[in-house]
């Protein structure tokens, strides 16, 4: 029998979307106010993503923003979906997430990710001297653990202070399946970008719950999918609403990102129908509408992916609208 929407934990996608004509600042602010109020529906955790040189998106210091967010709620977890790992030094991600827990205790999450979250050329000026194509991610991986377990257990000649002997909830973060048969050898809980890359989905689920080894850290598999739910009154309303993140994958496909745009009430003037078919692709996975059409639809996911937790990203331009589709969603979960 399959899982009721009762059943399941829900969480934020968050990133930090910087409007048109606005800034960083307010996007951080905006972020604060959505964070304490979904705190306050009962979500259960709340992700921000690791882009860089994206106009649109102000999460580039994923790290620090997750201690501005932690440091503005009182229980609900905080964490990266993702870091994208091979950004960075082992080292350094132990001593920040390591920081991050010792100053909320149980409440950090690290997701990991092996893109660079962004194009080739920024990804060289991230790396400086370390090039990688992502390939020797399960090698970073492993160097990162190391630093997280007690010194007497690895007396490494280099340490992660703060970082060695904390317990952080590290996932793997997927939208193919090559991270789905890492986590699944590992024994970690799996998170899938299902919200952009929707074909890949069902087939790195599959994946990752038929290869699955249990492990001190988790002994069964977890499952959280990512997708785009935009909820409104009506359903004209959210298919309003929703022209503002077709607007912003628009962009990507012409490789000139932007800030988040205002909804219009005709796409069909902005794009072409090559465009517009790559657009519908990328984004079917899409939830959009009223409660009673979200509902229906939310329900037919969880049927199909059989999550454990789904996470929500919500790309709207108006902080009102993006409160209320949030606040529609748990209120289906009562």
């Amino acid at each position: 029998m399959g899982k009721t929407l009762q059943e399941i934990k829900y969480s934020v996608l968050d990133l930090a979307p910087i409007r048109e004509g606005s800034n960083a600042a307010e996007s951080f602010k905006n972020s604060l106010e959505l964070i304490q109020q979904s705190e306050k529906w009962g979500y259960n955790r709340y992700w921000v993503a690791e882009h860089h040189n994206m106009p649109g998106i102000a999460s580039s210091a994923t790290s620090v923003l997750i201690g501005y967010l932690a440091g503005g709620t009182s229980k609900i977890r905080v964490g990266a979906g993702g870091i994208m790992l091979p950004n960075h030094s082992p080292l350094v991600i132990a001593e920040q997430f390591g920081t991050l827990e010792s100053m909320y205790p149980n409440r950090i999450d690290l997701g990991l990710g092996r893109a660079p979250g962004s194009d080739q050329l920024t990804a060289r000026a991230l790396r400086r001297y370390h090039q990688s194509d992502g390939s020797d991610f399960p090698e970073l991986l492993e160097e990162l653990r190391t630093y997280f377990k007690p010194y007497e257990e690895t007396n490494l000649p280099v340490r992660a202070i703060p970082g060695e002997g904390e317990t952080i909830p590290i996932w793997l973060l997927g939208s193919s399946d090559f991270s789905a048969r890492l986590a699944a050898q590992l024994g970690l809980p799996f998170a899938f970008a299902s919200h952009f890359s929707p074909d890949y989905t069902i087939p790195a689920l599959n994946t990752y719950f038929h290869s699955f080894r249990p492990s001190e850290t988790l002994k069964k598999p977890y499952v959280m999918v990512g997708v785009n739910i935009i909820a409104a009154d009506t359903d004209e309303r959210a298919a309003y609403l929703a022209t503002s993140s077709q607007q912003q994958f628009l962009s990507l496909i012409r490789n000139k990102p932007a800030q988040l745009q205002p909804p219009v009430s005709n796409m069909e003037e902005m794009w072409s129908t090559y465009e517009k078919a790559i657009v519908h692709k990328q984004l079917k996975a899409s939830i959009i509408g009223s409660k009673d059409t979200v509902t229906q639809k939310l329900q037919s996911f969880l049927a199909e992916t059989q999550a454990d937790e789904i996470i929500i990203n919500t790309q709207v331009y108006s902080q009102s609208e993006r409160l209320r589709s949030y606040e529609i969603v748990k209120n289906i979960l009562k």
